[in-house]
């Protein structure tokens, strides 16, 4: 590579997949900036993407593959080869299948780099294990899983097409998709009207028309509440409705128990604001709705999100410009296609062991849940996990109930990590494997959050990290599964192989982007047995759930019948800021530097009444823990709701401290995993807990 020249890659820090530009000096990379040749972020880069060159060269990285040489968190590794890393976890994972059955190792992935993710998911497949854990429960699938089942199909926002009301609910663009960000502050700039639905104060509640807050855990009797009024005030698109929906009669009748008056009793949010803001999404035409994260974190989730669905659908604003539509194909291999997962090697008798088959829940296959897997560790129900394959996952932070999480963990015969860090999680590991960055890897990186496709390309190599690709290629060798994993660039070409283009031509295309399809359903129909938007949904009403969403109050909330509301008289919740991903990335100095130490936002008042002034530790406690963190004081919020921060621990410390103080300042100390679960996904319950709070 010549002095002074210029890599075009995809950041793969987060879900945006940004486009960058990495400019070279005497082969290394020397520093990065947004591509403004690309889609998504058009030049602009988010303090994560600038960082990516610390990210690369962190000290932190891990370089060689370890083995644990002492008790489990005592953080005592020994630096081994490749192939005696890979020949221990081939030969454990052997014996283990051949002793009690490939179910009895699940596989555990989080979210890094897109395709690459789906690679655990093939080899899981040919590895002969129905259990694969990729917390589909509490992230993306209830939105997913909802979409479908009311109109069949995922839909984006088209902000191109200048849509009049935007809609932020439980979703914070500003810390977490800086893309949508500046497609929300265009639309902005050309008079859209915006409703935040959020407890808390966020930069985007500055700029809004109407700032709802509801108490957390709420939003789907918030939603419910909205569908009254635009359907008793006559505001909903009858055309749209009368042609393209069923089951709106039902959808009328359901939604009476859901008057402003009573929502208002439910979700702390008076009527009369309740009122506004369905009328002002309503009738502010074209509108997309952007549901966040926070409505996939509880027990009502799936139904959370279907509500929601149900509103973009009664206003008519599916499939119109400026509203929510779907996208043409990309021209590469979908990431759930049974080709690219190998969904053939998984036989209906093997999916018949997953743990969650006897659950009934709406996804099927081979997804398993948290609480599932400590139980069959536990219990032995319906039989014993004994090991663990984890990519790039950090459960001891992002599983509910922490402390059980450790106990299931350190119960486990084997353990095999591949990460980039030495987490918590990888603390308690047998096997540690060296997994290279975006920036050392190429691969097919597609955006989550739009239609576009880009190439991230090799730049660099730290140590002897090696791309998450050549480490299955390789164990799948040692387990005879090598044929189904062909050389890495063979396997691009056949991720491209929709598009007709190779790897290396592809590279040149730079990116490709999906064609808006305005209307698509009057060509193909709604992908639904109905054809339409099924407002009532006959197809959940015969797997045994609620037909239409129905709101049910969690029994962890401090509302629940199971609660003292006198000695945890606080509810919480949890927010994410602009420098993390859920547990990572506070090992990289620049982004710490900013957000140092967490935070939890408490009102003026109740830090007023409990004597805690800004910048005081305070605990956060409740019946199952309690953590630490720095009080951040906040005008505006309820004085009953508490803000916790999500997915702290102290990379700087000590294995031996407590797993790099994993347990204190951990939301998820304070989270359960018990029932009641999400009656569709097995969803915990994570937002909307009863807590107290006091100074430390």
């Amino acid at each position: 590579m010549s002095n002074g020249s210029v890599v075009r890659t995809v950041c793969k820090l987060c879900q945006s997949g940004c486009g960058m530009l990495v400019h070279m000096k005497d082969g290394r990379p020397e520093w990065v900036e947004g591509d403004p040749e690309y889609p998504i972020n058009k030049g602009n880069l988010c303090a994560k993407g600038k960082a990516a060159l610390e990210f690369l060269n962190s000290p932190y990285r891990l370089r060689y593959p370890m083995k644990r040489v002492g008790e489990r968190g005592t953080g005592k590794w020994q630096q081994i080869s490749w192939d005696e890393a890979l020949d221990t976890v081939a030969f454990e994972m052997k014996k283990l299948k051949d002793n009690y059955g490939a179910e009895t190792v699940v596989f555990i992935r989080g979210w890094a780099k897109g395709y690459i993710d789906f690679l655990i998911v093939r080899f899981a497949n040919l590895f002969g294990s129905p259990n694969m854990l990729p917390t589909a429960e509490v992230c993306r699938i209830p939105r997913t899983e909802a979409d479908i089942v009311t109109y069949g199909m995922g839909l984006l926002p088209d902000y191109d097409s200048e849509p009049a009301c935007i809609v932020l609910w439980g979703y914070n663009p500003y810390y977490t998709t800086m893309p949508d960000q500046l497609l929300c502050e265009r639309a902005l700039a050309n008079d859209a009207r915006l409703i935040v639905i959020d407890p808390a104060e966020i930069e985007a509640t500055k700029k809004s028309d109407i700032w709802i807050r509801p108490r957390p855990g709420t939003d789907l009797a918030l939603a419910l509440g909205m569908l009254n009024v635009i359907i008793n005030e006559d505001l909903y698109d009858k055309e749209f409705v009368a042609g393209w929906t069923s089951g709106f009669d039902q959808l009328k009748e359901h939604v009476q128990q859901y008057s402003p008056e009573k929502v208002a009793e439910i979700t702390w949010v008076p009527s009369l604001d309740i009122i506004r803001a369905a009328r002002l999404y309503a009738t502010h035409k074209p509108g997309i709705i952007m549901a966040g994260n926070a409505l996939e974190n509880t027990v009502n989730n799936f139904q959370s999100l279907r509500a929601v669905a149900l509103l973009r659908s009664i206003v008519g604003n599916i499939g119109i410009p400026g509203g929510e539509i779907s996208f043409s194909p990309l021209g590469i291999m979908p990431r759930g296609s049974a080709d690219l997962l190998l969904n053939d090697k998984m036989t209906p008798d093997v999916l018949t062991r997953n743990l969650t088959a006897k659950d009934g829940f709406i996804r099927k296959g081979n997804y398993t849940t948290s609480k599932a897997v400590k139980d069959a560790i536990f219990n032995w129900d319906p039989y014993q996990v004994r090991g663990a394959f984890i990519q790039g996952a950090n459960p001891v932070l992002t599983w509910s109930n922490t402390n059980s999480t450790l106990k299931a963990f350190n119960e486990l015969e084997f353990i095999v990590v591949s990460d980039m860090f030495m987490t918590p999680t990888a603390e308690l590991a047998d096997i540690v494997l060296p997994v290279a960055s975006f920036l050392e890897i190429d691969m097919v990186s597609e955006s989550q959050n739009a239609p576009a496709v880009g190439p991230t390309r090799k730049i660099a190599q730290v140590g002897e990290a090696w791309s998450d690709y050549k480490i299955y290629a390789e164990l799948a060798k040692r387990l005879a599964m090598g044929d189904y994993f062909p050389e890495e660039k063979d396997f691009m070409d056949f991720l491209l192989k929709p598009s007709g283009l190779t790897f290396d031509e592809f590279k040149r295309a730079k990116v490709f982007e999906g064609a808006k399809q305005y209307r698509i359903y009057k060509k193909v129909n709604f992908r639904t047995p109905s054809g339409k938007v099924e407002l009532f949904s006959k197809k959940l009403q015969d797997q045994g759930f609620d037909p239409l969403p129905t709101y049910y109050e969690p029994e962890e909330s401090s509302c629940g019948q199971f609660q003292s509301a006198s000695e945890y008289p606080f509810v919480l919740t949890n927010r994410k800021y602009a420098e993390y991903t859920h547990a990572a990335y506070r090992q990289i100095d620049a982004l710490r530097n900013d957000n140092p130490e967490p935070r939890v936002n408490i009102s003026t008042q109740t830090a007023f009444e409990l004597g805690i002034s800004n910048g005081d530790w305070v605990y956060i406690e409740n019946e199952k823990g309690r953590i630490k963190q720095k009080a951040a004081l906040m005008e505006g919020i309820d004085p009953r709701v508490v803000i916790a921060d999500f997915g702290w621990w102290y990379p700087e410390k000590a294995a031996s401290d407590d797993l790099h103080g994993a347990r204190e300042s951990n939301y998820n100390i304070l989270t359960d995993d018990q029932k009641p679960f999400g009656r569709e996904l097995g969803s915990p319950h994570l937002k909307g807990i009863a807590c107290k709070i006091y100074k430390v």
